[in-house]
């Protein structure tokens, strides 16, 4: 009576092996494809917020609620005011006005060591669109990442 063998041959294991590293080939390139997606997105929320925040604060300065210096765009000195906040001179109280909770980071940006306020490039009111510069106020944001997003266009043109 012969003997019964268990187990797998070398030609089984290698066979598996082959067709495991060739779904882990074609798996690699959607799963860096969606991390893309992702910091897109998240990129796309952060523009809108900090955006979103600088519009407010340009409102509240044009409806007299933040304090009108001569020279002013009226446009934040910085983004860092946008958390801190600034009095209301329309609240007999001079509670402050927040626009922002925190600032969010640029999530293109991956070195870690900057603060959120320095992961993104900042363009003054007096500056060109094609040729932003920073200046005494913050007009704008854009991301300092120099490539193309998924769509085709740059993402500093975002």
């Amino acid at each position: 009576m012969p003997r019964r063998q268990y187990g797998f041959t070398l030609i089984e294991v290698a066979v598996t092996a082959m067709i495991i590293g060739m779904l882990a080939a074609l798996a690699m390139p959607l799963a860096e494809t969606t991390v893309r997606h992702s910091k897109e997105q998240e990129l796309r929320t952060s523009l809108w917020q900090i955006r979103h925040a600088l519009d407010a604060y340009k409102q509240a300065w044009d409806e007299g609620r933040i304090l009108q210096k001569v020279g002013e765009s009226g446009y934040p000195p910085s983004l860092a005011i946008l958390v801190e906040g600034v009095e209301d001179q329309k609240d007999p109280t001079h509670r402050k006005l927040r626009f922002l909770r925190r600032i969010p980071r640029d999530p293109l940006n991956t070195d870690m060591s900057l603060a959120a306020d320095e992961t993104w490039g900042k363009r003054s009111y007096d500056s060109e669109s094609t040729a932003p510069q920073a200046g005494a106020d913050i007009f704008d944001i854009y991301p300092l990442e120099t490539g193309k997003g998924s769509n085709g266009i740059p993402y500093r043109d975002w």
